[in-house]
């Protein structure tokens, strides 16, 4: 018997969160999928991810718009929401609730996350999903009523995350903070807006192989965790610190911008993508063992080994879509 497939939507509803909460760690699996979380992450989450690619489709726009709607999504969660850029309590803080802390901003922290959740909260989730679904990568996944009703659900997930996270740290940040906030996602958003649908896809270099394209994955992520874990230990002054996150993201988009991406190219995306999450499988075992941690990482080898061999059966799928394109 063989069983109706889910529509591309709702399984990127359900891939962001795993991705940008469980398979990170941020969200081990004891407290991602207890009901009343998992609620709330996809919610979040899932609600931001399927607007953000809607809003490609309906802009007709790449993958820089989705990169830059991605940020504003992350200053939307981070900022607005659980406020994690301002309060210098929040837990996953370590040494950079000191350091870049100026004008009661957490401001390297705030870099950090916003690029965090712009490319693999949002973007690798989406890119993922079109994978899978080839056949429908240039389509509206959803319609008028379901797009307005994830705008509903995910600033009804916002407004319910503010009051809930502000009560329990006992910390709300100074109004003008919330205005800035909005006024940088509304500039993102603008930004997406605007950006040519071409942007980055008219290098004039020709792909390379998939392994080199997942080599600029992997390493890109291992520089972007390892880097950040680093630097408040390499550079004291923090105003310069808070330049790696921009440096190393203007280095690796323009490197990926000298391919053209007109050619085909779903291996070499897939390989991307794949390398980008090398890391977090990696680390997934590693995290049970972390005696340090104050919550509970059972079942992150389970985890890691899952999207692993989800990744391998993608893979298969993706090198089979090619041969038949040829």
């Amino acid at each position: 018997m063989k069983f109706p497939k889910p529509a591309p939507a709702f399984v990127l509803f359900l891939l962001a969160p795993t991705v940008g909460e469980l398979l990170s760690g941020s969200a081990p699996p004891i407290e991602f999928f207890n009901p009343f979380g998992f609620i709330i992450l996809a919610s979040l989450y899932g609600s931001g991810a399927v607007i953000v690619r809607e809003l490609k489709v309906r802009w007709r726009k790449g993958i820089g718009s989705v990169l830059l709607l991605g940020a504003a999504y992350g200053v939307l969660e981070e900022g607005l929401m659980v406020c994690s850029f301002f309060n210098p309590a929040w837990p996953d803080l370590g040494q950079l609730a000191v350091y870049g802390r100026w004008l009661d901003v957490n401001w390297v922290w705030a870099v950090m996350l916003t690029i965090y959740h712009a490319v693999y909260s949002i973007t690798i989730p989406i890119v993922l999903v079109e994978l899978i679904y080839p056949e429908h990568s240039r389509e509206s996944w959803v319609g008028a009523g379901v797009f307005k009703a994830m705008f509903f659900l995910l600033l009804s997930d916002v407004v319910l995350g503010l009051v809930l996270f502000n009560s329990l740290f006992d910390y709300t940040p100074p109004l003008p903070h919330y205005v800035f906030m909005v006024f940088v996602m509304v500039l993102l958003g603008y930004a997406a807006c605007r950006l040519p649908s071409e942007w980055g896809s008219d290098g004039s270099r020709p792909l390379s192989k998939p392994f080199t394209m997942w080599l600029i994955g992997t390493s890109g992520t291992f520089a972007f965790f390892v880097g950040f874990g680093l630097i408040p230990n390499m550079i004291p002054w923090w105003p310069i610190g808070i330049l790696f996150g921009p440096i190393l993201v203007f280095l690796y988009v323009t490197l990926l911008r000298s391919f053209c991406w007109k050619e085909p190219n779903k291996k070499q995306r897939f390989a991307i993508i794949s390398g980008t999450l090398t890391f977090f499988i990696i680390f997934a075992p590693l995290q049970e063992l972390d005696a340090t941690r104050t919550d509970n990482p059972l079942g992150m080898s389970i985890v890691g080994f899952a999207f692993l061999v989800g990744l391998i059966l993608l893979g298969r799928r993706v090198w089979a879509f090619s041969q038949a394109d040829r």
